[in-house]
């Protein structure tokens, strides 16, 4: 079967970008016929393929593990640029690793541990997370205790989808990647407020919580780190169709043990909390 006819059947089956997905397809490994099969049926491309195209990297997808979005890529550049090795970082609901995997490849030497409840997902993260301390767990029960009060960045792409618009999301997402993945509960924040409460034992002072939302779920996300005592900035990025809220643990002198003035993390400016920005 040419390129041409595998768009042609993509296209009848309503694949809106049928000939790139086509060219994919032709140059994939594996059996044309039962590759161009699982993908009319519905089965994301990304889960057919074997990969998924994230912040220039490749990184492994198997079957039911969620497929990593673009606009995720916000999370990783705004952490990137407030790090510098060594640190410890940690990717929380981390999926494929893909968050992790493209965070340690702009900063080189940080000690990454990536934690999910799927058992399934921890296997594919394993595989994409080299060196890395990837664990089976719900949220913070699954890391080591050594880390509290030591860790610099909190990676968080929890699921954040209202359980009432499930239904309306695309089907290769709701039939083929896990619900656990995607059901953020009635308001879609139901993880945020669970991982908001106990950050702040776990960052160190000056460290980081991202957490990914939607646009309209910004506000009250910004409420939920505000009141664990984080200083929040929310952060946007249109072309990635991605919003971003970022809390951070004070810099005190109880904190450090010494007298000094409190500083947003990764600046030499005074901090300034509840601060949006476009970036």
């Amino acid at each position: 079967m040419t390129r041409t006819q595998v768009a042609d059947v993509l296209r009848r089956a309503g694949c809106v970008y049928a000939e790139a997905e086509a060219e994919l397809l032709v140059a994939a490994p594996g059996p044309l016929d039962e590759l161009l099969a699982r993908r009319v049926a519905g089965e994301p491309l990304e889960q057919v393929l074997g990969w998924a195209e994230f912040d220039g990297l490749r990184v492994s997808v198997v079957p039911g593990v969620f497929v990593p979005r673009r606009r995720s890529q916000l999370l990783v550049r705004l952490a990137a640029d407030r790090l510098a090795a060594p640190a410890v970082v940690v990717d929380l609901c981390c999926g494929s690793g893909a968050l992790g995997m493209a965070l340690r490849q702009r900063v080189p030497g940080i000690e990454l541990y990536a934690v999910d409840l799927d058992p399934v997902a921890v296997d594919c993260a394993r595989g994409n997370l080299p060196g890395a301390v990837v664990s089976t767990g719900d949220l913070w029960d699954a890391l080591p205790v050594r880390l509290r009060g030591r860790v610099r960045v909190i990676l968080a792409n929890a699921p954040y989808v209202p359980s009432a618009r499930i239904a309306w999301m695309p089907t290769d997402a709701r039939d083929h990647e896990p619900i656990a993945a995607l059901d953020g509960g009635a308001d879609g924040l139901d993880l945020h407020r669970r991982i908001a409460a106990e950050a702040p034992s776990w960052l160190e002072p000056g460290g980081l919580l991202l957490i990914e939302v939607a646009p309209d779920q910004s506000a009250r996300a910004s409420e939920l780190l505000a009141a664990a005592g984080l200083l929040v900035s929310v952060h946007t990025d249109d072309d990635l169709e991605a919003t971003a809220v970022i809390g951070a643990r004070p810099v005190t002198p109880e904190s450090t043990g010494r007298p000094g003035e409190r500083r947003d993390p990764g600046s030499r400016r005074p901090c300034a909390p509840d601060t949006r920005t476009t970036d």
